[in-house]
């Protein structure tokens, strides 16, 4: 029997959900540190921004998606929804809440005080001058998936910092 035979699913997405996580953090401390904060946010959403294709097109091929464009908003939201929760790791995961309360509408909701870009940029010191890169990253990959979307509110820094709480929404369009 192979490693991978004996290990629970749930027990490798979160091996490698954490490890990323990790690899993100030590990567933008390490900006941060050298470089200084602006520049962490800047190289921070480039990377996001590059990655997100590459991330939505082994996402379709991994949750058996063929088409390139999504017809209906529950399509949508069915593929968007699973992909969170097979790169989240269950500590991430369990904190944050997506839900689609009408067509079009992306409802989010991180538990107060719990997003994990939060906690990390509060104990590297550099929480007042992080861009958030965690709902960039969702819009980066609505982009990638040929959907117009607009954020509200507009997130300059960090939600969870700036006014205790992490909620909003993403209004999509799809494409015909």
């Amino acid at each position: 029997m192979s490693v991978l035979d004996r290990i629970e699913k749930r027990a490798i997405r979160d091996l490698l959900g954490k490890g990323w996580l990790t690899h993100d953090g030590m990567w933008f401390y390490h900006i941060y540190k050298e470089f200084g904060i602006e520049s962490a946010n800047v190289f921070n959403k480039a990377a996001i921004k590059s990655l997100a294709p590459i991330e939505m097109k082994r996402m379709k091929r991994v949750l058996g998606v063929a088409k390139e464009n999504f017809d209906t908003f529950d399509e949508l939201t069915d593929f968007l929804f699973a992909a969170l929760e097979l790169t989240l790791p269950d500590s991430v995961f369990k904190r944050a809440h997506f839900s689609a309360p009408s067509s079009g509408l992306i409802h989010w909701v991180w538990e107060r005080g719990q997003c994990f870009a939060y906690k990390g940029m509060k104990q590297i010191g550099a929480i007042d001058g992080y861009r958030c890169g965690v709902l960039y990253r969702i819009g980066c990959w609505l982009e990638a998936l040929g959907v117009t979307c607009s954020m509200h509110p507009k997130i300059d820094g960090c939600l969870m910092h700036e006014n205790g709480a992490c909620e909003g929404e993403f209004r999509v369009f799809l494409h015909g």
